[in-house]
This record gives C-alpha cells, structure tokens and sequence, in this order.
C-alpha cells in the first residue's frame, strides 16, 4: 500500500511538471507570436531539436558546437529583443498583483466623454493639419516617459488637446500621455520603434507611437501632420486611415475593456487596528 501511495506520489509530480513548463511554453509562444522574436524563437527550438539528436546519435562534435552556440546565443537574444523581454516581464508584474490595487471606480458613461473628446480633438487637429501624438496609459505605468515632459495632470478636453498641438507653442513637440482619465503631461519624449519592416514613408511621430506601444501595453494616437490621416499603434501595430468612427470604436474597445477588467478585478484591502 506504502509503494502505491508512493508512486501515485511520483506520478502526480511529474504530471504537474510537465504541466507547468507546458504552459510556460505556452505563455511564451503566445506571447512572442506577434513580434519579430517569433522567427527567433522557431530558430532556437529547431537548433536545440538537433542539438539533441545529435548527442543521441553520438556526432559529438556537431553537438559541442550547437550547444556552445546556444549559450552565447541566449546572451545574444536578451540584448537584441530587449523591449520584447521588457514588455511580457512587465505585463506579468502588473497581473500578478492584483490584489494590491485600489478600486477603480470609473465607469463607462466617463470614459465614453473621454474617449469622445479625444477623438473630436483629433478630427479638428486632421483638419487643420497640425500632427499630435497622444499615449494612454493602462497597466504597465509609463512613469519614465512622463518624467521626460512637462506635468500636467488636468482635465481631457478637446480645447486643450488642440491647444497642445498648435505649432510653435511650448507643449507642441512630443506626445501627450493621458492616463487614470487625466492628461498626466505634455511634450514627453517616447522610444522609436526598431521594427525595420515599417514602411519608409513613416516618420519620427509614427514610429515613436509605435515604439512605446513595443515595450508596453499602452496605445497611440497619431494624426499625420503631412497627410492629417489618423493611426493607432497598439502591440507594435499600426492601423492606419481611420476615420471618426473607426477611431472610436477602437478605442473604445480596448478602454472599456480594460475599465471592465480592473472592476472585476481590483479589490481594496484594509487594515482595522482595532481587530485582534
């Protein structure tokens, strides 16, 4: 009886095991399934698949070679696909601790204005061909970003926003991030996207919209200062020619969401010192 208990022991580790790395690989694949890692990633597990048979099959040599290769190449993988690496460790520290989160209590009425005057600041800024470039904030914190501006921390309406982008004034040139249903700051510096497939018809505004949309999970707003069409950057993704509707209903898809998610989600945790 000892022996069987023993062994349903045995068996019920290895089967969490084999479990858990399945779903790490899982994790992984998915997450890396959208970027330029992806390719890497197949590269790696066909080199690693040979390396493997090799020492089976006894061609030492072959497997010296890919083995060393491997460990110099894992150190090659960490410094190429930084933002990649930044972005899934970052994600994960913003779910994993959920519960240490204050209560949001917006609701979708507030972020249907906010979403509605951003979107009339855009089409007014198309119009008058001036370009803007606007960031929201959502659960990894840009906090580093915002530092690189002017604070501002005030109230999101369509006068302001266009006041911001108007050529030749102080707060024109760089982006605006709006996070927590406020504009936190203006003329903040973002990181350029290393993406070399974009088209070369992008400039400076689009591929900074991108970038930061490549480390973390924040979305962009780009209106073309030279053709006063209007794009969204999200995951490393552009979506380009929007009009007024389009716009709002991407928005509003990934602002609602995130608003339903933190509701159900977040809880608040107290401390009475009167309790034993």
């Amino acid at each position: 009886m000892k022996d069987l208990f023993s062994w349903l022991i045995i068996i019920l580790s290895v089967v969490i095991d084999v479990t858990i790395v399945s779903f790490l690989f899982y994790k992984v694949i998915t997450f890396f399934r959208n970027t330029r890692a992806y390719q890497l990633l197949k590269g790696i597990a066909l080199v690693l698949i040979i390396a493997q048979l090799s020492e089976i099959f006894g061609f030492s040599a072959v497997s010296f070679i890919l083995k060393n290769t491997l460990q110099v190449g894992l150190i090659a993988v960490v410094i190429l696909f930084q933002p990649e690496i930044r972005k899934g460790l970052s994600d994960m520290g913003s779910r994993g601790f959920k519960f240490l989160n204050v209560e949001d209590n917006r609701d979708n009425e507030a972020v249907s204005v906010l979403i509605k005057n951003i979107v009339s600041a855009c089409l007014e800024l198309s119009k008058m061909g001036h370009g803007a470039l606007i960031v929201f904030e959502r659960k990894v914190k840009i906090g580093d970003v915002i530092r690189t501006g002017i604070n501002l921390n005030s109230a999101v309406s369509t006068e302001l926003l266009v006041n911001i982008f108007i050529p030749n004034t102080p707060l024109h040139d760089g982006a605006v991030v709006i996070g927590e249903d406020k504009i936190k700051a203006a003329a903040c510096f973002l990181p350029l996207s290393q993406n070399e497939t974009l088209p070369s018809e992008l400039g400076t505004r689009h591929r900074a919209g991108i970038g930061i949309t490549e480390s973390t999970d924040a979305i962009s707003v780009i209106v073309s200062e030279e053709t006063g069409k209007i794009s969204v950057a999200a995951d490393g993704v552009l979506t380009r020619n929007l009009n007024e509707d389009k716009l709002y209903g991407i928005l509003k898809q990934a602002l609602f969401s995130e608003n339903r998610k933190e509701k159900k989600s977040k809880k608040v945790w107290r401390f009475n010192k009167n309790e034993k």
